[in-house]
This record gives C-alpha cells, structure tokens and sequence, in this order.
C-alpha cells in the first residue's frame, strides 16, 4: 500500500535516509554518529518544510511495515528545505552550521525526486517501482508536471529501472563530490 508520510513514521524512515547518506558519503557522518543521525532524522520527519518531512514523502507498506520511502520537492523549494534541521542540530547541542548537502540538485520547474529507499529485506518486490509509479500524484499536488532525480553514475540498476519508467539523461550533476546522471520525465495532466 502506498500513502503519505506521518509525523509518526519518523522511526521507519530514519533508518532508510541513513542508508543514502552513507551510499553518499556524507561529510556529515564523520561529524555526528550514526546513533544521534538516526534520533535527529526520526525528529526532523515531523516538520512538514524539511527535506525528509512528512508532507514531503510517500510511505509503501508491505505485511503492515514501512518497507520503503520516497522524498522530494518543487525546484523552488530547494533554498529552504534544510532550515528545519537548525532547530533539531540545537536541541541536541550540534552545531546548527553542520549541513548535509552543499550543492544545489534540482532543476527549474521540476519536482525533485531527492531519495527513494527501499528496506534491504523488502527488495526485489517491486517497491521501487510502486512508489515511482506513485509519485504523479505528489509531483502535480505541488503544481509540477516534470519530475526529476539524479542517479549515481556508479549504480546501473537504478539507471536502468528509471530509463524503464520513461525518465530521460538531461545533465550531469556532481552532488558531494560524486557525478550523477540528472534525469527528467514529463507527467501527463
């Protein structure tokens, strides 16, 4: 089943972030461990304008467990989607500088799909593709009608279940240091 993302999925969906971030090599790993990342995600889930809030996220639900997730945004967003993450950095005595992407991702006019993450037990059962089947939905509730993601140039399986969904190679980005193939696919109104 796919839905919305709650304030309650916090937990579920912390621990399917930290799998990306650490796929990404984060910066931001050597700075807070893995432990205090989870708390911090899992509480940041609860602010609808953060990058991983839950008005910003569909759920999959497979024998009633989280067993993936997907998280984007609107291109016009991007400047503000990382500010809710100050008021969790400072509750918990971090420095509310520590930012865990630098390079900007997004496209103009697209929605950007910024992290799909399936659970390593619930793989291979066509999660991925449910969720990005999903994704229309999201994307034109936010007024978009491109949707958008980069995919590691190290990850051909990825790139081949997005060629499959119709996305298409439109750029090459370098976010935190790795090259990234910038993929775009129009979705009909």
């Amino acid at each position: 089943m796919i839905r919305f993302a709650t304030k309650e999925d916090g937990p579920a969906i912390a621990p399917l972030i930290l799998v990306i971030l650490k796929d990404m090599e984060l910066p931001l790993l050597e700075i807070i461990s893995e432990e205090m990342l989870l708390t911090i995600l899992a509480e940041a889930v609860a602010d609808p304008d953060y990058r991983y809030g839950y008005k910003r996220g569909l759920i999959c639900e497979y024998e009633g467990q989280v067993a993936g997730i997907a998280f984007g945004y609107p291109h016009e967003d991007e400047a503000i989607i990382d500010k809710p993450l100050k008021k969790v950095l400072h509750k918990y005595h971090l420095d509310e500088e520590i930012r865990m992407f630098v390079d900007p991702e997004t496209l103009p006019d697209e929605w950007y799909l910024d992290s799909i993450s399936v659970d390593e037990k619930y793989r291979g059962l066509g999660i991925g593709s449910k969720l990005l089947d999903a994704l229309p939905k999201i994307v034109q509730r936010d007024g978009k009608n491109i949707l958008g993601l980069s995919v590691d140039k190290g990850n051909p399986n990825a790139k081949r279940l997005y060629l499959r969904k119709g996305f298409k190679d439109v750029a090459e980005v370098m976010i935190s240091g790795h090259l990234y193939d910038h993929m775009q696919k129009k979705i009909s109104e």
